[in-house]
């Protein structure tokens, strides 16, 4: 029977031969430039009004030549003689590194944008109707510009039916909420930087009735259970998970569901005063494991095919271990909004991995442009100088995650640049240049270029890096 490479096939093996990449491929990695002081240097800051410095930024350039990747099936995945068809997307740890799994059953590594859409202005729109007629024509264009640099899916917060992942060929997630959704709901959140805040920093976890909105909200899960275009399902958007929860929900009233359960934790687990990081972070994982088994239970009740992503983990939460140790017992793969890294540290995206015995999926990350011309205010992403030094960036941070061996994908985030003329958005998508195109659709060539130069080698680079 047919099957993908398994630990005891060596990946590394079918791409050479399907590949037949020259042995002197490989022999000349002994030279590539390891060392700090042989890569680029380029001047990043963490925003407007920050200071700057140099920091080493490794690309392609830097590594030995590569060709572009060999033949990819229908999802984009690499084709090999022994792949496993499931149907939908799947993990698999083989030979050192982790992957997923096409519906053909072949290896893929996810390589998306997020936020495909229309920019909602006067101007922007009158600058589509000039250069793509209608939406249509839009999403023809659009589509064309992402297979021709050769990403491979489609992250949140995209206009999937526009775009229609079956006709253009590039899979698709979904980020549905539950939380912040519940929260609506019920009262109380409100809009934070980058996403939705609870009362005193508390996600309703222990609500009583939580469990039964998820089952209720999951049921539209059904619709898409049988699609093999749908990667899989994220579930909400940068909860706050913090070494504090504990003393949070223990200032929460009495009568609040999150203090009784907080409470309750403390007496089960036979603790008291004073807390140690250790109590600490433990309540952290306990919390996301009755988060995860919730959601995670209602979305497999209604749609027992596909992936589920997770929370998309961001901020002081990613130095918490038992926050991944809990992720890991429910999630299929660990989402994780990267910032404030200009290297991927290797350590820690181990780590993370290890910890919840899963891969990882970088899901957030970008840097903005001073020659944008653009305030750049708002977002989490570095500051760099130029066009080019977003493009250095984009290929020092994806040679990293593929180094790691545990990464199996990125969305860069986003589309479109932030029009500053766009009224009632998120605080932290306000005049800044983040996208591959700008509010108006013009793309940026130079960033784009870049990418495609490690799109179109992705599946050759991790193979390098398997060999040295």
């Amino acid at each position: 029977m047919p099957r993908i490479p398994s630990p005891q096939t060596s990946i590394r093996a079918l791409l050479r031969r399907d590949w037949r990449l020259p042995a002197l491929v490989f022999s000349l990695a002994a030279l590539l430039l390891s060392d700090a002081s042989q890569a680029e240097l380029i001047e990043v800051s963490r925003g407007p009004g920050k200071s700057w410095k140099e920091l080493p930024t490794r690309t392609l350039a830097d590594l030995p030549e590569l060709a572009p990747d060999g033949k990819t099936g229908s999802f984009g995945g690499l084709v090999v003689a022994t792949p496993r068809p499931s149907g939908f997307f799947s993990t698999t740890f083989a030979n050192g590194r982790w992957w997923l799994v096409d519906p053909e059953g072949f290896p893929f590594l996810n390589r998306g944008v997020t936020s495909i859409k229309e920019t909602k202005t006067k101007s922007a729109r009158e600058e589509l109707k000039r250069r793509f007629e209608n939406p249509e024509g839009w999403a023809k264009e659009t589509k064309a510009l992402l297979k021709e640099h050769d990403f491979n899916g489609l992250g949140p917060w995209c206009d999937e039916d526009v775009l229609q992942p079956a006709q253009s060929g590039l899979p698709y997630t979904k980020l549905w909420n539950f939380m912040s959704a519940y929260g609506k709901k019920r009262g109380g959140t409100f809009q934070k930087s980058g996403h939705r805040g609870y009362p005193g920093d508390c996600p309703f976890i222990f609500d009583p009735e939580f469990k039964d909105f998820c089952d209720q909200h999951a049921a539209q899960l059904a619709a898409t259970k049988d699609d093999p275009w749908l990667l899989g399902h994220f579930t909400d958007n940068e909860l706050p998970w913090n070494i504090k929860m504990l003393d949070r929900y223990l200032a929460l009233p009495d009568k609040d569901p999150g203090h009784q359960a907080a409470m309750k934790w403390l007496q089960d687990e036979g603790i008291s005063k004073p807390f140690t990081e250790k109590n600490r972070g433990d309540f952290v994982g306990y919390a996301a494991g009755v988060y995860f088994q919730t959601v995670c239970d209602a979305i497999r009740k209604h749609d027992p095919n596909h992936l589920i992503l997770g929370s998309r983990f961001h901020g002081s939460g990613l130095r918490v271990p038992q926050l991944f140790e809990a992720a890991g017992r429910h999630l299929d793969v660990i989402s994780v909004n990267y910032y404030h890294a200009w290297t991927p540290e290797q350590d820690r995206l181990k780590a993370w991995s290890e910890k919840a015995g899963k891969p990882i999926l970088i899901t957030e990350w970008y840097a903005k442009g001073v020659d944008s011309g653009m305030g750049n205010t708002s977002g989490a992403g570095w500051l760099v100088k130029t066009q080019e030094d977003r493009a250095a960036f984009y290929q020092n941070f994806t040679l990293g995650l593929l180094e790691s061996k545990v990464c199996v994908g990125w969305h860069w985030f986003r589309y479109s640049d932030n029009d500053p003329n766009q009224k009632g958005v998120d605080p932290s998508n306000l005049d800044a240049n983040k996208g591959i195109v700008t509010s108006h659709y013009e793309p940026y060539q130079a960033l784009l270029d870049a990418m495609k130069a490690v799109n179109t080698r992705t599946y050759r680079i991790a193979d390098y890096f398997d060999q040295n």
